[in-house]
């Protein structure tokens, strides 16, 4: 079994590995380009590995990374506290050594060769691992491979079968597009964490399934859990649906209480871990997470005390009560107490789903398709490759099992020996995931995978007729069932592998060259959030604002930043620049665009919704526009426009 998760592992970082380079043909991209590749806040987490290999020392890089001061220009921030980036720090840390190490050892780990881009000038391209750009989305991708390691193992724990987690992992490989887009965005928080997350969740499974309770798998899941929490903020909301899935199996006693207890306390132990890691980030505090850790460490120490109550709706009432009123009571102490606000985006976008509320900054989120809710065409595909019709049937299959040996109405001693709390952990996690992905399109990678993992349920012999069905008459519906996963799936990784494609962008190529040039090394700039990442990427140019938008400070400062495209007076935008220390604005005229069908979701709509007392007043849009296309500035005085070559990158000067 052992050598079956090895060899998906390294199937799927191949796959993974293939799909990226087919769509982008990075091995002959300049190590520029493929810096303007990673777009949006890729780019900004691309930059921090980027300062620390190039640092004097690794130390000194870090250093630089944790008392920044051109990221938000103004101010110094300790950007491993604020972004995550404790995965750039550890490649970085293995990168320097890995390339000295080569040096001295005469090891050819990279090549290089001009590359003649057509009427633009030939650039020269290195690949191979010695190259810093290869080193990095190469880790990026070992450990993503990992995810069908965990699925296969998954899919083994809840049936019993090694062909159970054959099918999960081929679940996962024919709905790799929903599941997954680490191929396409290597540098972003998930495609490092998700790994962990799922890792963790099979080692909780095998923990629940085998009732261990040893120091050992205290430290096990520890170990899953503390880079989970490090590489991504948001990593401590699906722990609290996890943390929610838990007190569900507890709850029916399908966990018992010591090995409910190694479970808290290494959620526990983690959060402190990462929490002092991470320099104490306040975010950690304030979310669901830390205090839904109390709740449900309360009702486990004190749910011996409620041994003698039988009535399980009553007792389920009474848990849920406790642990209900815990966690909200502590996210609302904590987060009016302390005074963090860094979350409340988060239940601002929840509230716009569902009312009339709405403000620049949850529009910028929404008006986002992977923001926005699941999209019918998702379903669509998961129903037509029978991922969801036969997790359904797997649910059905498994409830029916459980509901015929299961007492809803009195718990007796006989339930804390019961069967499958690793499935019903798994399937409230599943239920979790999917409201997640629902509400969130961008989540589908939890729910995806735990589809895949629920279809496993398939392979387990104690269902869909159990013993009753004989092995060979089993074994022959279940390779039918593969044949027809196989029917849509192939032709899903067939289209995957057909997505070719080359990254070019001479419009911002242009831009940056002409920044390198014309201003100084310390030179600051505003504009766009993904723009903005890219210059400090690849220009090494202070910004005052950025595409990570998990602050209450950045977003304060990307309003301001954005009142550029608003019906303020000319003059008082200018004065706002100028006390933020901004010497060039850069944006482009698609900034300025027009969406009749959805006109809240561009900045001009956005703007008359945030200021209405000045949306009769004209838009600035529209005076950046006059002023590009008639090379006249005396409408947008004291602005100035400096670059403007090809009528899609503009730079206005302070």
């Amino acid at each position: 079994m052992q050598t079956i998760r090895l060899f998906v592992g390294y199937l799927n970082y191949q796959h993974i590995y293939t799909l990226f380079e087919n769509d982008k043909h990075f091995s002959h991209l300049a190590d520029f380009e493929r810096e303007m590749a990673y777009r949006t806040e890729m780019g900004l987490y691309y930059s921090y590995y980027k300062t620390i290999i190039t640092a004097p020392s690794f130390l000194e890089g870090v250093q630089l990374i944790t008392r920044d001061t051109v990221t938000e220009h103004g101010h110094e921030i300790n950007t491993l506290n604020r972004f995550n980036l404790y995965p750039e720090v550890i490649l970085a840390f293995l990168y320097r050594p890995f390339r000295a190490l080569a040096k001295s050892a005469n090891w050819q780990v990279e090549t290089c060769w001009q590359v003649n881009r057509g009427d633009l000038r030939p650039v020269e391209s290195c690949e191979g691992i010695g190259n810093p750009h290869y080193f990095y989305i190469t880790g990026v991708f070992v450990v993503a491979g990992t995810v069908a390691t965990s699925l296969f193992y998954l899919g083994v724990l809840v049936s019993d079968s090694i062909f159970g987690g054959i099918l999960s992992v081929l679940c996962f490989a024919f709905n790799h597009g929903e599941a997954t887009r680490v191929q396409w965005t290597p540098p972003l928080r998930e495609s490092f964490a998700f790994p962990f997350i799922i890792g963790h969740i099979a080692i909780l499974t095998y923990i629940i399934k085998y009732r261990k309770s040893s120091t050992a798998h205290l430290l096990l899941l520890i170990s899953a859990a503390v880079p989970a929490l490090l590489f991504w903020q948001f990593t401590q909301f699906a722990f609290f649906t996890q943390i929610c899935s838990i007190f569900a199996a507890f709850s029916m006693d399908l966990v018992p209480l010591d090995t409910a207890k190694t479970i808290i306390k290494s959620h526990l132990s983690a959060f402190f871990i990462s929490f002092v890691m991470l320099f104490g980030n306040e975010m950690m505090i304030a979310a669901l997470y830390f205090p839904s850790i109390w709740a449900l460490a309360t009702v486990i120490y004190i749910s011996p005390m409620l041994a003698g109550i039988r009535l399980r709706p009553l007792y389920l009432l009474i848990l849920a009560l406790i642990f209900g009123s815990i966690t909200l009571g502590l996210k609302v102490g904590f987060s009016k107490g302390l005074g963090i606000e860094d979350d409340a985006h988060i239940f601002d976008i929840l509230r716009s789903k569902f009312t009339s509320f709405a403000n620049f900054h949850t529009r910028l989120y929404t008006c986002s398709a992977e923001f926005d809710f699941i999209q019918y065409a998702t379903i669509e595909k998961l129903s037509s490759t029978l991922l969801i019709p036969l997790a359904l049937l797997s649910i059905g299959a498994f409830s029916w099992d459980f509901l015929s040996k299961t007492s809803l109405l009195w718990r007796t001693l006989e339930n804390e020996d019961s069967e499958y709390g690793e499935v019903i952990y798994n399937l409230v996690q599943l239920i979790c995931s999917t409201t997640m992905a629902v509400l969130i399109m961008r989540l589908k990678l939890f729910m995806t995978p735990h589809l895949c993992i629920t279809v496993a349920l398939l392979a387990n012999s104690k269902l869909l007729g159990g013993d009753k069905i004989a092995k060979t008459v089993r074994s022959s519906v279940l390779v039918g069932l593969v044949a027809m996963l196989a029917f849509r799936g192939i032709p899903n990784i067939r289209h995957q592998l057909n997505i070719k494609g080359e990254y070019s962008n001479p419009d911002q190529e242009m831009l940056f060259d002409w920044i390198q040039s014309n201003t100084k090394q310390d030179a600051v700039f505003a504009g766009t959030m993904p723009v903005m990442a890219n210059v400090k990427l690849t220009t090494l140019r202070p910004i005052v604002n950025h595409p990570h938008y998990e602050h209450v400070g950045i977003r304060d400062r990307t309003l301001k930043v954005y009142s550029m495209f608003s019906k303020k007076p000319v003059a008082e935008v200018h004065q706002t620049m100028k006390k933020m220390g901004v010497n060039y604005f850069i944006f482009q005229l698609m900034n300025c665009s027009n969406d009749e069908r959805r006109p809240e979701c561009v900045y001009r709509g956005m703007w008359d919704e945030e200021d209405p007392k000045n949306s009769a007043r004209t838009s600035l849009c529209d005076l950046w526009i006059l002023a590009a296309n008639s090379k006249d500035n005396s409408r947008i005085a004291p602005f100035k426009i400096v670059y403007n070559p090809n009528r899609n990158y503009i730079v206005l000067k302070i």
